[in-house]
């Protein structure tokens, strides 16, 4: 079987597995989401969820954050962690969407990375999950998980990203993102994946668990 088709099983497997395929942030609009996001970096989305409703109830959109004290935003998320740089991104984030795009989120790859604290995985994700844009969105989980499946022999973020582009037409891309990153949370976990529960078990060359 083709890697092609391969992907394409693994990614049919993984939508019974997991049909809920929306982020696991809380959020009321599409800025709150771009926030919990750049947030979310190197964090749980849980613990994200839990300094959220505070952030929010306080500073719900661009033009309240935009006019936020640093001190007070600091207080909020430092249980998220780096607390000093995700609190400065989001401040400054929120300047620039209430200046440059009159509060709204932009969806265009430039200018979405043109926002502090928004790298190439977090444009992505904004761009499927509130522009239903095709986008590859390479976290820890998805690069490790197809690494595993043999389609890449890299972490690198980039070269994941164009190897998958190269195996799958862009109408998959964002199922395939998501689920694949539910499934390194689930089972192919970084340390004792557990292959023997696993449902793509025939399908992945990845040796099973000891």
């Amino acid at each position: 079987m083709s890697d092609r088709a391969r992907v394409l099983r693994i990614l049919e497997i993984l939508l019974k597995e997991y049909p809920d395929r929306r982020p696991p942030l809380n959020f009321a609009t599409p800025f709150q989401f771009l926030v919990a996001v750049i947030l979310s970096a190197q964090t749980t989305d849980a613990g994200v969820n839990r300094v959220t409703p505070e952030l929010f109830s306080v500073f719900p959109d661009p033009a309240a954050l935009a006019q936020a004290s640093l001190a007070e935003v600091k207080r909020i998320i430092r249980p998220v962690g780096f607390a000093n740089a995700k609190s400065d991104n989001i401040l400054k984030t929120a300047v620039i969407i209430q200046r440059e795009y009159d509060g709204a989120v932009p969806q265009a790859m430039g200018a979405l990375l043109s926002l502090p604290g928004v790298g190439r995985k977090t444009a992505n994700v904004i761009r499927a999950h509130l522009f239903s844009l095709p986008g590859i969105i390479v976290d820890t989980h998805f690069s490790r998980v197809m690494q595993r499946f043999g389609f890449c022999d890299t972490r690198d973020p980039f070269k994941v990203e164009r190897a998958v582009a190269e195996l799958l037409v862009e109408e998959y891309w964002s199922d395939l993102s998501m689920t694949v990153n539910f499934h390194g949370r689930k089972y192919c976990r970084a340390r004792k994946p557990l292959c023997r529960r696993c449902p793509v078990r025939d399908e992945c060359p990845f040796p099973d668990e000891q």
